[in-house]
């Protein structure tokens, strides 16, 4: 950190002092070897002898802070004087069942979007076949970092994103409309508004389908038929985090946060429906806070919303200080599972476990607005 602080010099005092980049400059191609190097495998290896997709989520954070470094080195130096921290996993959207554990894997990704301080970063996974060498698409990833100065204390500049072309300025729209689309998303959430006229006759309607008939009481209630009460729906862990899953800022790796928040959702997701469930999509996980060596992580992982075959999780995860006695929220991460059967409904009780309930519906409309047909949309833990 004390070598970080003659990096001050290198940092501009307006955006327009850095020079404009191309999407191209930061284009980064890396190849996972799983294939070809056998001693890596036990690593990305599951129990399902598949890989493992919470080591997938920590290569993708890796790679976005990567790409963004490329995007903002100093052309003099060769190296960035900024601090990049992943802001928001935006959505990751996979179109595959199952990851092989013995086949080599290709992430390809660039800056896609920039405002002021921030990036927009698009990443693909691709895999070769087990019988070709074709690499055949696996996901497709958008990740928001923000950049800071060298010691991480304040926002700084980026470079200027300039596209080249139809295609790229389509990119760079789309990058635009994405941060609009979070923008809405956040002033509309329940936390703030109220439901929507639609979203408050569903709650009624679980309300009536609820009640007991044979007395004439509110709080009187009964779980319909193959359904799970939502308080009934949860799994909770703890991480003692440790300096070995530290970054360079001496701050716990977001790619180790996601992964244990993952592994979480994926058995609270399996433990309800019963069989194995594949993940279909992760959406808006927001990076409130920074996690401390030495603290506590509490991870609590609520199924929210059920629909067929699928399963939306909301695993919220908090740092706990022993000193002070204080909980405060670092995460709040929005999984999408389908399960192998239709797995029972879930059924809120309380006026908070129904915010849960659309929220959680939400998400889901959101994830599967354009693959919930699509049952090959899936990928294994």
């Amino acid at each position: 950190m004390h070598e970080r602080k003659d990096l001050h010099s290198l940092l501009a005092k307006q955006q327009e002092d850095l020079p404009p980049r191309r999407m191209n400059d930061s284009y980064i191609e890396v190849i996972l070897p799983l294939g070809s190097q056998p001693e890596l495998r036990e690593k990305y290896l599951n129990v399902h002898n598949s890989v493992r997709f919470g080591r997938i989520l920590e290569d993708l954070d890796s790679l976005g802070v990567l790409i963004c470094y490329t995007h903002t080195k100093h052309e003099a130096s060769q190296r960035s004087p900024l601090s990049i921290v992943t802001a928001l996993v935006d959505k990751i959207d996979l179109c595959k069942k199952v990851i092989y554990p013995d086949c080599d894997i290709k992430f390809t990704g660039n800056v896609s979007w920039v405002g002021k301080t921030s990036m927009e970063v698009k990443m693909h996974m691709l895999q070769v076949g087990l019988h070709d060498d074709t690499y055949s698409p696996v996901l497709d990833a958008t990740f928001v970092m923000v950049a800071r100065d060298p010691e991480n204390k304040r926002s700084a500049f980026v470079n200027p994103l300039i596209p080249e072309g139809p295609e790229e300025e389509e990119i760079f729209r789309k990058g635009e409309l994405n941060k609009m689309r979070r923008v809405d998303f956040s002033t509309a959430s329940l936390l703030k508004m109220a439901p929507t006229a639609e979203e408050r006759t569903i709650v009624h309607n679980i309300f009536l389908n609820t009640l007991d008939t044979r007395t004439v009481s509110f709080r009187s209630r009964v779980l319909p038929p193959n359904s799970v009460w939502m308080e009934d729906a949860k799994l909770k862990g703890l991480v003692i985090c440790h300096p070995q899953e530290r970054n360079i800022f001496n701050r716990i790796f977001g790619g180790f946060l996601m992964r244990k928040a993952f592994e979480l959702g994926w058995a609270t997701a399996s433990s309800y429906g019963g069989s194995r469930p594949y993940i279909v999509a992760v959406d808006d996980i927001m990076f409130q806070r920074p996690v401390e060596i030495g603290s506590l992580l509490l991870l609590s992982a609520q199924v929210c919303y059920t629909e067929k075959k699928y399963i939306q999780i909301r695993v919220h995860s908090e740092v706990y200080d022993s000193d002070t006695r204080e909980h405060k929220t670092t995460n709040v991460f929005h999984f999408t599972f389908m399960s192998e059967i239709e797995v029972p409904q879930i059924v809120p009780k309380t006026y908070g476990e129904s915010m849960l309930y659309l929220d959680g519906k939400r998400h889901f409309s959101a994830t599967t607005k354009q693959t919930r047909e699509v049952e090959k949309t899936t990928a294994a833990p």
